[in-house]
């Protein structure tokens, strides 16, 4: 592992019991002991943080799509993602992309091409990025499907969801925005709607093949969550599967759930940059009060992983080391990345350098090579 070998002066930086004005050694990618020799770069009146690492997040889909139709050059639309994330701090990124009846970006073919742009100009990128299968349950004619494109894909990630409003086609009522929805993934209405019924129709078959796909992914080593969980009945049926990570429960007993079992939670920065979520689910900031949340994820929006963690330390909600904890070692914790999310010897060097005063994004590194680095901080290395 290659990187820069420096020697951060005068910058206060974070340890798990907070911040103190110490210098930082980095060589080979890694944290080193404190080592005579490097070259020193000056980084007073700044911080220096762990890197950020996201557990889930779809905020790319915008690059890759930046027009509707515009869907076909996915090598770039994932290096201007990848820009996107080092601005915002971020050093390890999960890419949720949906396997959806939904089609177009969250089809099953865009899937596949968003996974092999991944495999690669990835390995190219500095931003450690990792892929996560988003599978909507009620597919159950796809479901060998999935197992092979995890397996074809080296996909170490699956998150299980079932988004089909079932309320409405059960009382014959036409979904909202089904018309508008299936013209602009190019299928007629009428037989989306169709199709929508036919899933529906199915619904008890999906607990089975779930039992047997999530077997086969455990056998694969592959890491599960389910998404949305509304009751403690849903946590108990996902965690009796293996399916041991919970995103965003929209209620708290299912919160409550997940940690008696133990069972990593993961809620959205949005969330609590907003002051709570935009559909009227379980308040993060609330279950963070309580100590039920293992991390935060950017959801659809990578600037509020930053902005969420010093708003709780600004606003008193926890410490800036507690608040940092949710965005950094966490979500690597929950990830099975335990060599990453703390600045101590031995952990890769992912850091981000922020301005004391603003908290901007000043620099982000990642494993010992920098990813993004922006203003007067840049002549501090470069000049020194």
């Amino acid at each position: 592992m290659s990187g820069l070998a420096l020697r951060l002066t005068g910058a206060d930086v974070l340890h798990p019991d907070g911040l103190r004005r110490y210098a930082l050694s980095m060589a080979d990618g890694r944290i080193v002991e404190d080592r005579a020799g490097l070259r020193e770069i000056d980084l007073s009146g700044y911080l220096v943080l762990p890197g950020i690492v996201d557990a889930h997040g779809d905020g790319f889909e915008r690059h890759l799509a930046p027009r509707r139709g515009a869907m076909k050059d996915l090598d770039q639309g994932l290096v201007a993602a990848e820009a996107e994330l080092a601005a915002n701090g971020i050093t390890t990124a999960v890419l949720a992309q949906f396997y959806s009846w939904e089609g177009g970006m969250r089809g099953a073919e865009f899937a596949e091409g968003v996974f092999t742009a991944l495999g690669k100009v990835g390995p190219r990128m500095a931003t450690d990025l990792h892929a996560q299968l988003r599978f909507e349950t009620p597919m159950l004619d796809d479901y060998d499907a999935v197992r092979q494109m995890v397996a074809r894909h080296d996909i170490g990630y699956v998150v299980f969801n079932d988004h089909l409003p079932h309320d409405d086609l059960a009382k014959g009522k036409r979904p909202k925005r089904l018309t508008g929805h299936a013209l602009r993934i190019g299928r007629n209405p009428e037989k989306h709607l169709e199709f929508m019924h036919g899933l529906h129709a199915r619904q008890s078959e999906v607990s089975g093949a779930l039992d047997t796909l999530c077997a086969a992914l455990t056998d694969m080593g592959v890491r599960m969550g389910s998404h949305d969980d509304r009751t403690a009945d849903d946590r108990v049926a996902w965690h009796a599967r293996g399916v041991r990570i919970s995103e965003f429960p929209e209620h708290v007993e299912a919160v409550e759930a997940a940690c008696a079992f133990g069972d990593p939670v993961i809620m959205g920065a949005p969330n609590v940059v907003r002051g709570g979520s935009h559909n009227g689910n379980a308040s993060a900031v609330e279950r963070v009060i309580m100590g039920q949340v293992d991390a935060l994820a950017s959801d659809y929006h990578y600037p509020s992983l930053r902005r969420a963690a010093f708003l709780m330390a600004d606003s008193g909600v926890s410490d800036l080391a507690g608040a940092w904890a949710l965005v950094s070692s966490g979500p690597a914790k929950v990830l099975g990345l335990e060599d990453r999310g703390m600045l101590a010897p031995g952990k890769r060097a992912d850091l981000v350098v922020f301005d004391v005063k603003s908290h901007a994004v000043c620099a982000t590194i990642c494993a010992g090579q920098v990813s993004y680095m922006s203003g007067e901080v840049v002549t501090r290395f470069v000049g020194s």
